[in-house]
């Protein structure tokens, strides 16, 4: 069998890997930190397999994005981390059935240890960042990069678990901080997108140029899609120094543009009160819209067509004919040019609203309040679910409600959103579930981050931000169940299910189950055996070591638990059967003898599980006999 990790991996080791696959030449080896000989890069064979002449290092002027410490949140991204995930049930709702999650801790860990198990499988992603006015707080990520420097500075939090700092303008690094805080983030959420995935990232003017640069050189500028501006605010405010601030910024980068395929926006009825039918023409209303265009080719400039009726067709000066002759014999043989309630007006074509009823409307990169909510409509959707303004700016559902229907979303997508405040993403996500009739999931992430003393949220009993997302998604989902209940009360069988997804599975970041000697087993003295008997930390239960272990494994964190007992054992079966665990000590060869026979994927234990040295003998043979595929691990 072999043993799990239980950390998350090196990107570094990774990426050397790949290299390697590219370029096998280029790898080499050398010392490593630890005395140990490890895989590196030639650096020097790399530069001639990539380089034109001359080449461009050194001082050699080029186009580049820099700031102190950049080199260090590059690395940051990249190392790995000894922490885990714990469920908790107590704050969770439907734990047992639900596929969303709300996660508790630093953006950061969480990616870091989400990376591998929804690598690639995010369709949308949606932040909103502080953004830097100098009265926000951001993350103090300011780590040595050596292992034991990163594990010593990363355990400094603060009474709640934070790593927050006030990040005001007169501290000399205030757009440093900032940089620092976004781009490991974003360089490790980019690995989290499908291939038609998207991110929006909300912005104002303070950091919204940075922000362009960062994203473009982690997303590709090639991959820029938009920088959508939002109307916030419909009213103005005179007390301003210079200008009304009446907007914010959304940064809208794809995966890959080429994959992308934009979701087009419903039409609105006063779009569809354009279209008339004065002729009665048996496809319905329609509208009149030009032959002619302000671009084409010179063969279009000249082009001249005579209808049936002797009507003369020739685009104007400076324009160019949109169709063919071809196209226009179609349009006039079947009644789809307009001449004008006379017959002799300059002729048009007929658009059928029918026509366009499927096609929806290409989004605008405007958004104004009317389409996207305003930031008193937002107050007011927390206030009707949670009684007062709890939480300082909240965006409106109907702004992410915009950004759901733009990313085009499948019938079961991951949306993931790791600032997520007060949980409008998952509110929004909900509604939207409700109305098309989807099954998207929801990730959320927040930092568990204290409420001020004094404000409306402490007073009304929500200690931390973590406390404030968490009730609203609650009454969220209640609100929708009962809307549901409501359009199905005259249903003569109203007890049918509710397909509707409103719960989440509540995890939180914590140091990882295993003991320290786990990670270091060299560390280990006579005099400490005893005391390391077993690996495992004792305040631990089996659930909390089968979500590290799901971690490692890259089991879905949303995957169906199902605890069971087999020969007097307690055992854990995952997603039916595909991950079975048994964390109980004194198993026997009949406990290993009935989970071999269910043939599951994968199978854990601890190491010191085992009752006696004869079961540790026969356990390669059972499995080999039953489910000789099975992959064995212990802890």
């Amino acid at each position: 069998m072999e043993r799990l990790k239980m950390q998350t991996p090196d990107l570094v080791d990774e990426n050397i890997e790949k290299i390697g696959k590219l370029f096998p030449e280029c790898i080499t080896e050398c010392i490593g930190s630890d005395g140990k000989p490890e895989f590196a890069v030639d650096f020097d064979k790399l530069r001639l397999n990539l380089s034109k002449t001359p080449l461009v290092e050194g001082s050699d002027e080029r186009y580049q994005f820099t700031w102190p410490d950049k080199q260090k949140m590059t690395r940051l991204a990249s190392v790995p981390i000894n922490k885990t995930l714990r469920p908790c049930r107590e704050k969770s709702v439907d734990f047992d059935n639900t596929e969303n999650l709300y996660i508790e801790g630093d953006n950061l860990d969480v990616l870091k240890l989400l990376r591998e198990d929804y690598l690639g499988k995010i369709k949308m992603i949606y932040i909103d960042p502080p953004y830097n006015t100098g009265k926000d707080f951001v993350y103090k990520d300011d780590f040595s990069l050596s292992d034991e420097e990163y594990k010593a500075i990363s355990g400094q939090l603060d009474d709640v678990g934070a790593r927050l700092i006030s990040n005001v303008e007169s501290g000399g690094r205030f757009h440093t901080n900032w940089l620092n805080m976004i781009y490991p983030r974003l360089k490790v959420a980019r690995d989290f997108l499908s291939l038609d995935g998207v991110i929006f990232i909300s912005s104002d003017d303070h950091e919204v140029g940075n922000l362009r640069k960062i994203a473009d050189e982690i997303f590709g500028g090639n991959n820029f899609l938009a920088n959508l501006v939002w109307e916030k605010k419909y009213t103005v405010a005179n007390d301003a120094k210079f200008f009304s601030d009446n907007h914010d910024h959304i940064l809208c980068y794809a995966k890959s543009a080429e994959n992308f395929i934009i979701g087009r926006l419903p039409r609105t009825e006063d779009m569809d009160s354009a279209y008339k039918n004065p002729d009665n023409h048996p496809k319905g209303p329609w509208k009149a819209t030009p032959l002619h265009a302000k671009s084409g080719s010179s063969d279009a400039a000249a082009f001249s067509y005579t209808f049936k009726n002797g009507v003369v067709f020739t685009p104007p000066p400076g324009t160019f004919s949109r169709y063919s002759a071809e196209t226009l014999k179609r349009f006039d043989d079947n009644n789809e040019i307009w001449f004008g309630t006379k017959g002799n007006s300059v002729p048009s074509r007929k658009t059928f609203l029918c026509d366009l009823k499927n096609s929806g409307v290409v989004p605008r990169t405007i958004i104004p309040f009317t389409v996207g909510g305003h930031n008193h409509e937002a107050v007011d959707e927390l206030k009707q679910l949670l009684g007062d303004s709890v939480f300082n700016d909240p965006k409106p559902t109907r702004l992410i409600d915009y950004f759901l229907t733009v990313a085009n979303l499948k019938d079961d997508s991951i949306v993931l959103d790791f600032f997520s405040g007060s949980g409008t993403t998952a509110h929004s996500l909900m509604k939207y579930n409700y109305r098309e009739k989807k099954h998207c999931k929801f990730i959320l992430v927040q930092i568990n981050e204290s409420t001020p003393e004094n404000s409306v949220a402490r007073k009304n009993g929500y200690d931390t931000i973590c406390e404030i997302g968490e009730r609203r998604v609650l009454r969220a989902g209640e609100e929708i169940i009962n809307d549901w209940r409501a359009s199905h009360s005259d249903n003569s069988d109203n007890t049918q299910d509710i397909k509707i997804d409103v719960g989440f599975r509540v995890l939180k970041v914590d140091s990882s189950n295993m003991k320290d000697v786990y990670y270091n087993p060299s560390d280990v003295t006579n005099d400490l055996f005893a005391k390391t008997e077993d690996n495992i930390k004792e305040d631990r239960t089996d659930e909390d070591l089968l979500f590290q272990v799901m971690l490692e494994l890259s089991v879905p964190l949303s995957a169906t638990i199902r605890s069971e007992e087999i020969c007097d054992r307690k055992v854990l079966v995952v997603d039916d059967n595909y991950l079975i665990a048994c964390f109980d000590k004194n198993i026997t060869d009949a406990v290993i003898a009935e989970i071999a026979k269910r043939k599951p994927q994968y199978f854990v234990m601890r190491d010191s599980s085992a009752m006696d040295d004869s079961v540790i003998t026969n356990f390669e043979t059972l499995f080999q006999t039953y489910s000789k595929d099975t992959v064995r691990k212990i802890l």
